[in-house]
């Protein structure tokens, strides 16, 4: 097991009142088949972890492997690419440029002249901004990505190897974000986020979309009894509130979704415990760069707030011990990747934490290991 560090359950009170429906099949079914056709598309691993099923006493542990989506390294390249072709589309038309563009006529570059003049942005800790990127890059728009001042320099080199300019905002996350927006209002720009506020909700849904194919490919990759339990990093909430949605479509009833964040960037989590978006103040200083968010996307947070039935809070440590662990079974898996596994692990040790979380030696997991080493400078001397 982990060596004790302190972690955090908070049982959602709310978990499965109705409420609002965020994510529409429909529009699953128009972006799974959209990125599905991309060039490079393959499915990502489901791994059998049966050593950490015995060590936390569960009959089953089953991990999705984003390492290698796309080359990029992360389930994102799934979301902000995805959602660079929709607004590329919704542009050229808007333009009378083209009425259907699709993506496969972006990447040709029919109308490279019309998309050379249109620039996509947004805030990134890593490895959304290097989705957005990829996908500018590789469809012919301008991008420019910006990022806090604690990004590491591999993660911004990773970035502008897709050609995009990448400006340093001072302060965090939250931050880069609201830099991004003004930047973008004042030249014109398309915000291409992944989290969502107030009369900003259309790109961050399809961003969201984009993400349920990772949910979706794992229940097909499933076999036998379903999951009673799935595990899934917080961040400002979008990647869980995509697989929260495709856990609710495919499984009668949903497993338990378990939502992880950094004790030092739980937002989600105090979220819950005042009933409605909270922000949480703070640099959000956490190794889990990816999960560094102090302000829950909107939209995350209405399909959360009713989708998730607890939220942890778990220490660096945990991240590192884990990262080790995976390691040593031939699983390259980064600082953010790990949130859910860690929360697993110091629960399952925790008999009061067991109890709250309905984990039995009957229980059957899905763990979702969101990245590998985006940093391969920072992995290297965090596993060695």
């Amino acid at each position: 097991m982990l060596d004790p560090t302190p972690f955090s359950v908070f049982p959602n009170p709310r978990a499965g009142t109705p409420g609002l429906v965020v994510l529409t099949e429909s529009g699953y079914r128009r972006a799974r088949a959209e990125i599905t056709s991309w060039p490079g598309y393959a499915p990502t691993p489901l791994h059998e972890l049966p050593s950490l099923a015995v060590e936390a006493d569960v009959a089953t542990i089953r991990l999705k492997d984003e390492s290698g989506r796309f080359g990029l390294g992360s389930f994102k390249a799934l979301g902000g690419a995805y959602a660079v072709s929709r607004v590329l589309a919704s542009e050229l038309a808007r333009r009378n440029v083209a009425p259907n563009v699709t993506t496969a006529d972006l990447i040709a570059r029919t109308h490279s002249e019309a998309v050379a003049g249109i620039t996509v942005c947004c805030a990134t800790d890593g490895n959304h901004g290097r989705s957005v990127a990829w996908g500018a890059q590789r469809f012919g728009c301008g991008c420019v990505i910006f990022v806090h001042e604690t990004v590491s320099q591999g993660r911004i080199d990773a970035i502008a190897a897709y050609g995009a300019e990448v400006r340093v905002v001072p302060g965090n996350y939250d931050d880069a974000v609201r830099e991004a927006a003004r930047v973008a209002a004042a030249h014109g720009w398309f915000v291409i986020s992944d989290t969502s506020w107030e009369g900003y909700t259309t790109v961050p849904v399809d961003v969201m979309q984009g993400y349920r194919l990772m949910a979706d490919e794992a229940t097909q990759q499933w076999d036998g009894a379903p999951p009673t339990h799935v595990f899934i990093q917080g961040g400002v909430g979008g990647v869980a509130a995509a697989v929260s949605a495709q856990m609710r479509a495919t499984y009668r009833p949903a497993p338990e979704l378990i939502v992880v964040e950094p004790d030092r960037a739980a937002c989600l989590m105090v979220s819950c415990e005042y009933g409605q978006p909270t922000a949480i103040p703070g640099d959000l200083d956490t190794l889990m760069a990816g999960l560094a968010c102090g302000e829950p996307s909107l939209l995350a947070w209405q399909e959360l707030d009713r989708g998730a039935a607890a939220f942890m809070a778990v220490s660096d440590d945990a991240a590192v011990a884990c990262m080790r662990k995976l390691a040593r079974l031939g699983i390259v898996s980064g600082e953010s990747g790990v949130a859910g596994l860690a929360g697993l692990l110091l629960a399952a040790a925790d008999p009061a934490s067991r109890a709250a979380l309905n984990l039995t030696p009957g229980s059957r997991v899905l763990l979702f290991s969101t990245e590998g080493a985006t940093d391969p400078a920072l992995y290297q001397k965090l596993t060695a």
